[in-house]
């Protein structure tokens, strides 16, 4: 039986596609990719005319995806994610602590709480290449996106292996010249009446936290106003305002304070490996490391 010309299609193109689809442009996927425009234009002529059809259309913002291109999206990130899989399962052996393991966690804790747990376990093994992905987003393990995730939610995929690490506490905290300025609130409704640090889009975790604490406030209560967690935690440092933040992060800063103590929040927090790489020595090495430094962390909250 003879391939079908999409068979044939080589990895080169589909990167291509994907480079553009994620930039926008020519000469952004061009930066991504390390190639020069000319050949990812003619890479994304070649895909074209194999498959027939246009995949994007020129605008004066750059380059905008057809239907079909928006529906080929799903599979090249796949494609995408496991040939990245590929690379990192073939840069050591099984048995080695060597090679690269990629991580996925959530910017606050990729930025605030992992670094210094990686720098540990690096220097017992010089040979580990770490990749973090910060994102709030859960990243597919059972795709191998990422080799390990840290997640604030109980994983219920069955093929994936999770250890729980306790609970990750947050409070409400203020720049201890804003409060010596505005006064240090004891109770919700005199914290209201400072300046706020909050979200632009309510989560479903936002709406949790109101829940629990009867919470009445919209991004209109906001002084400061960001989607972004390490924003939000920038600002609150800066003293732009009271704010929500990790216990664990603000006891290290001797500037800020927690107010409205009783005003709390727990993510239960789990550190995550697809099962089939639990005996891959340097994915082990990492989560072993991960586990036992969030378990501490956890514990300071």
């Amino acid at each position: 039986m003879n391939p079908s010309p999409l068979a044939a299609l080589d990895w080169e193109r589909q990167r291509a596609f994907l480079a553009v689809l994620r930039e926008g442009s020519l000469s952004g996927a061009a930066r991504v990719l390390g190639a020069t425009q000319p050949t990812v234009r003619r890479r994304i002529e070649d895909l074209e005319r194999h498959l027939g059809v246009a995949l994007f259309t020129r605008s004066p913002a750059g380059l905008t995806p057809t239907a079909l291109a928006r529906e080929l999206a799903a599979p090249a990130e796949a494609m995408a994610a496991a040939a990245a899989a590929f690379a990192r399962t073939a840069s050591a052996e099984a048995g080695s602590s060597a090679g690269r393991v990629r991580i996925t966690a959530s910017e606050v804790i990729g930025m605030e709480v992992l670094p210094p747990i990686l720098a540990r376990v690096r220097e017992a093994h010089p040979g580990l290449v770490l990749e973090v992905a910060l994102t709030n987003r859960n990243e597919d393990l059972l795709a191998r996106q990422a080799d390990i995730a840290v997640r604030m939610v109980r994983p219920v995929q069955e093929g994936l292996l999770a250890r729980r690490v306790g609970h990750i506490a947050l409070g409400l905290h203020g720049h201890r010249r804003l409060l010596d300025a505005w006064g240090r609130p004891s109770t919700l409704a005199d914290a209201k009446k400072l300046p706020l640090v909050g979200y632009e889009t309510e989560t479903s975790s936002v709406r949790a936290f109101k829940t629990l604490h009867g919470v009445d406030l919209s991004p209109d209560d906001f002084v400061f106003r960001s989607d972004s967690d390490l924003a939000q935690l920038a600002a609150i440092r800066a003293g732009l305002g009271i704010g929500i933040c990790q216990v664990g992060l603000a006891a290290r800063d001797p500037l800020l304070e927690r107010v409205v103590a009783d005003m709390t929040f727990a993510l239960e927090t789990f550190v995550v490996t697809h099962e089939d790489l639990r005996e891959v020595r340097r994915v082990r090495l990492v989560f072993d490391a991960l586990v036992e430094g969030l378990t501490a962390y956890a514990g300071r909250g």
